[in-house]
């Protein structure tokens, strides 16, 4: 994928900068075949087929798999990246079908209770397999509530926001899982910007809100695991 390519088709902040700093802490195989939740407009699937030779189903529920399917053959990876319509919530998979499941900028519009993560997401892999999400997060949960300088640019969806801390400790209420780390990426300001620099009209919307966050509450969060 060229920058132009990604620039094209970013929808948030760029899911290939905080998808190249995820993967440093996974193990990935040639062959391995990986579901990528809520893949958006297919690129994080294409960069993981590109860099790593995988087997990349790639779903998501707001972006039929016609219009990805023109961008994987664009790509030149049709023989790597399967495009699937679904919603998280209903996966058309067989349980432990995959080695890997990750989500970048995703997770959190499905994820936020435990019982999907028994329920939907863990079925799906094999044992010793690998979960990994990436989602804009806060450092430091508001337990006092929205701060000052973020409150006139907050919406209800901003609600699922959270430290990487709320992230581990939700995924630890299940036994199935051992957590291998939760943290701030470091590319949360570069992932930000290049999307925020796109040309995008719903990045133009963002900006006011990013700008605001003049004492750095805002993250973008990370939390893998072991399927025990």
């Amino acid at each position: 994928m060229n920058e132009h390519f990604i620039k094209e088709n970013l929808m948030g902040p760029d899911s290939i900068v905080i998808l190249a700093e995820l993967v440093k802490s996974l193990k990935l195989e040639k062959g391995m075949r990986v579901l990528d939740l809520g893949c958006g407009s297919g690129l994080t699937s294409i960069y993981l087929a590109e860099k790593f030779d995988l087997t990349v189903f790639a779903v998501d529920l707001w972006i039929s798999a016609t219009e990805n399917w023109a961008r994987i053959k664009q790509a030149g990876v049709q023989d790597k990246v399967i495009p699937i319509h679904a919603d998280a919530h209903d996966l058309p998979f067989a349980e432990e079908f995959f080695d890997v499941i990750l989500g970048v900028d995703s997770y959190h519009y499905f994820g936020t209770s435990d019982s999907f993560l028994i329920s939907s997401f863990l079925p799906l892999v094999k044992k010793g397999s690998q979960l990994a999400i990436a989602v804009p997060g806060l450092r430091e949960e508001f337990e006092n509530g929205v701060p000052a300088e973020l409150k006139p640019y907050w919406q209800p969806e901003f609600n699922t926001f959270h430290s990487h801390t709320w992230w581990r400790n939700l995924w630890e209420r299940s036994d199935l899982v051992e957590i291998v780390e939760s943290k701030d990426l470091t590319c949360h300001r570069q992932a930000w910007e290049n999307w925020l620099n796109s040309g995008n009209e719903y990045a133009q919307e963002d900006i006011p809100f990013i700008r605001a966050d003049t004492n750095n509450r805002l993250s973008t969060v990370s939390i893998v695991a072991i399927k025990k």
